[in-house]
């Protein structure tokens, strides 16, 4: 029997007889990802969500998924004379991604809406409708790398440090990582733009997105107020020695590490947010050694990896607790199925309950959890999550 060669897919059957998927933002990125799969011959479909109120949309410049946003990709469809659909998925981004964001908030956490919308929407329900579309896979312009080797499918961080999403993939499961493809893992943001040129795609120059995109100029607090109004409610500024410094008018208002804005004066020394207690509505600030964070508590763990214990005792294990922030040395003790403590080599400023922890073996993805909790290396504080969904 002949050995059919893969295609640039990792399909073995020619690129015109491989259906895919392109997940189309109307970005720049995404829309290069549908060209450059055109010109290698392949069957692509474009798919656009419709995640908020299109009349809404249409005022947010600088947000993902707005309605010229739509529109961008809808004319690039078009001059690339593929089909292109444009699915109302509002209702379920709503309830799965914009509640939890602001339920989050109110449990005094910080939340990553981009995973969830990764997680909950675009890798489980956009992938859904992909397969039902009879696609063999769903592409996407993320910048990160899959690799497959001898032991399965494998997630790592783009060829551009800069431009790297690995962070907010950490909870793609590894089915999902088999069906899906990121043609730009390899590309730095330069070489996507100049595709994009010699696509002659009139979004060439678009800017990249900087807002979370139902939170237009990053007002976050505006749309706290209007999912869960009259939910933010007053309460007080706590020393971490114990002094009631001043009031504040919601716990919404404050993030950790946050120094500017705290409106208490007579201080020998600056302050800093170190932690929000929903329960007790107190914002508790303090020097800024006590945002040194010694470990913290992972809860809803996803694996990509071999074994975790295998992983962990391993050495070069590092993880990951803001997109942008260096890979860290921790030691790991699972807990259970889907907890863990993670205890930094060295202590971390800045470290928020609600955010993402994901783990390293260089440049592999191995998964991650959510921070529930944090301990403080000074001892002067706990924050914990409580409430957080």
């Amino acid at each position: 029997m002949q050995n059919i060669p893969l295609n640039s897919l990792g399909f073995a059957k020619p690129a015109s007889q491989t259906r895919v998927v392109v997940a189309m933002s109307g970005g720049v990125d995404s829309s290069v990802v549908a060209a450059l799969l055109c010109a290698q011959g392949y069957d692509v479909i474009g798919i656009t969500l419709q995640l908020y109120d299109m009349g809404e949309a249409l005022k947010k410049a600088g947000a993902c998924c707005a309605g010229s946003d739509i529109q961008d990709a809808r004319s690039v469809a078009a001059k690339l004379g593929i089909p292109h659909y444009v699915l109302d998925f509002e209702n379920r981004f709503k309830a799965e991604v914009m509640e939890d964001f602001a339920d989050t908030y109110l449990a005094g956490a910080t939340p990553i809406p981009c995973i969830r919308c990764n997680q909950r929407v675009k890798f489980r329900d956009l992938l859904t409708t992909a397969q039902d579309l009879g696609a063999d896979c769903l592409a996407t312009g993320h910048y990160v790398e899959r690799r497959l080797e001898h032991q399965g499918t494998e997630m790592h961080c783009a060829a551009d440090p800069h431009k790297d999403q690995s962070y907010f993939l950490f909870a793609t499961t590894q089915a999902q990582l088999d069906y899906l493809r990121f043609p730009l893992g390899s590309m730095t943001k330069t070489e996507v733009r100049q595709l994009a040129v010699l696509y002659d795609l009139q979004i060439a120059d678009k800017p990249d997105s900087q807002d979370i995109c139902f939170v237009p100029q990053g007002r976050y607090v505006d749309v706290i107020e209007r999912l869960r109004p009259g939910a933010a409610e007053a309460g007080d500024i706590v020393h971490v020695d114990g002094r009631v410094l001043g009031k504040h008018r919601g716990i919404i208002h404050y993030t950790i590490g946050q120094r500017r804005g705290i409106d208490v004066g007579g201080l020998a020394e600056p302050v800093y947010v170190v932690k929000l207690d929903a329960v007790s509505r107190q914002v508790i600030v303090g020097p800024r050694a006590a945002l040194e964070t010694a470990s913290l508590q992972l809860k809803d763990l996803n694996w990509l990896g071999p074994s975790r214990d295998q992983a962990c005792v391993a050495s070069g294990l590092t993880v990951k607790i803001r997109s942008g922030s260096p890979q860290l040395s921790v030691k790991v003790e699972f807990l259970s199925d889907d907890t863990a403590t993670v205890t930094f080599d060295t202590p971390v400023e800045g470290v928020a309950a609600g955010q993402a922890c994901v783990f390293y073996k260089g440049t592999k993805v191995l998964g991650g959890g959510w921070i529930a909790s944090t301990e403080a290396s000074l001892h002067t504080t706990k924050c914990d999550e409580r409430a957080v969904a």
